[in-house]
């Protein structure tokens, strides 16, 4: 696949709707059919269901948003096993246009003729999202995930049968060529052959283990090794762990989507993470040494006297890893002096003894005076 932006291609924001994408798209093709004397550009008109077949498509849209084109390119397919050559744009334009709108003469796939349903496929990707405590995230650890995957097919070997024989209604090729009319003329039209599904060959006897499909879905248990520093909306690929492939090809891949708990005092922005550390006016005014919790345990901070609420101090390289990276963020303590809401009688005399003594003498009251 070239590397354009699907966007861009059809012409619409990537916050557009599914709607606003379909009806771009229909406007557009109906422009650039290779079959409209006029404006037909088949090199674009392949283009637009390059991007349509992605962005109409929830799983494969959020994929390309995160990832890029590298999500479908991996070993030419990338995630649920999308390749370029998987695209007919015979169905897209059927689905849009109804069956007067299906396809043109000499094109099926829109991608270098007709698609080869024997060829070996990448597997089914899968999206798994994972839940993990911020210590989890923070420090790594190891995970079992469960899920329900597709496995070839023990008892037929993954061929859905025995007795393999020629499909008698497509003739082995897998397509069905018919003529339908459409908004352009009369168009010669090649579809999936139904009996078949594509294949070209049929079975004699149909695997009673997994009925004709050549898998069976089983649940599986994978241990995962989680590095350190994951966030929420991370994803971590684990490669040629998911489903089986058809006839031959490779196993697909699992993608781990991460959501990370909350911590009950610690924030966290990326690397950093923030402490908001409670000081009473004493501590405030007078100094005193603090003892804080961080990620690898309690350090001691001198606080200075005088500090005032929402002052900070950094603590380098006490913050998170970078994934997969070198270093580690920054810890950042937020102080936070507390005025006390309720006083014992004692104490009440103690704070007005002390009002009565020259406290607002400092330069911003002096200038404060200035305007009253």
């Amino acid at each position: 696949m070239n590397k354009k932006d699907y966007y861009e291609i059809l012409g619409v924001s990537k916050t557009a709707t599914d709607e606003e994408i379909k009806r771009s798209f229909r406007k557009l093709a109906k422009e650039y059919h290779p079959d409209n004397k006029q404006t037909g550009d088949e090199a674009k008109f392949k283009e637009l269901g390059e991007a349509y077949a992605i962005l109409s498509d929830p799983a494969k849209r959020r994929q390309y948003d995160q990832f890029g084109h590298q999500a479908f390119t991996n070993g030419g397919a990338g995630f649920n096993g999308f390749s370029a050559e998987d695209i007919d744009l015979n169905d897209i334009l059927s689905d849009l246009f109804g069956g007067g709108f299906s396809g043109f003469s000499g094109f099926s796939s829109g991608f270098g003729g007709t698609r080869n349903s024997n060829r070996p496929r990448k597997g089914e990707d899968s999206l798994v999202g994972v839940n993990l405590s911020f210590d989890e995230a923070v420090f790594g650890c190891k995970k079992t995930i469960s899920l329900e995957l597709n496995e070839k097919c023990s008892k037929c070997d993954g061929k859905g049968g025995f007795n393999e024989t020629s499909c008698r209604t497509c003739g082995g090729t897998g397509r069905i060529i018919s003529e339908q009319r459409s908004l352009f003329g009369v168009f010669q039209t090649q579809t999936t052959c139904n009996e078949c599904g594509g294949a070209g060959k049929t079975y004699k006897e149909k695997c009673s283990e997994c009925n004709g499909r050549g898998n069976v879905r089983k649940k599986k248990d994978i241990e995962v090794t989680i590095p350190e520093g994951i966030d929420t909306g991370y994803q971590l690929r684990i490669s040629g762990k998911g489903s089986a492939g058809i006839n031959g090809g490779p196993n697909g891949d699992i993608y781990l989507e991460f959501r990370v708990n909350s911590h009950p005092i610690f924030e966290r922005d990326e690397e950093d993470i923030y402490l908001s550390v409670p000081l009473t006016i004493t501590e405030a005014v007078l100094g005193c040494k603090k003892e804080i919790p961080t990620l690898t345990g309690n350090v001691i901070l001198d606080v200075k006297p005088g500090t005032q609420s929402n002052e900070k101090v950094k603590l380098k390289g006490k913050g998170i890893k970078k994934v997969n990276g070198i270093g580690k963020g920054n810890m950042y303590v937020i102080y936070n002096v507390v005025i006390p809401e309720k006083l014992t009688m004692h104490q009440k005399k103690l704070f007005k003894d002390l009002s009565e003594t020259k406290l607002d003498d400092s330069e911003e009251f002096k200038i404060f005076k200035k305007y009253l």
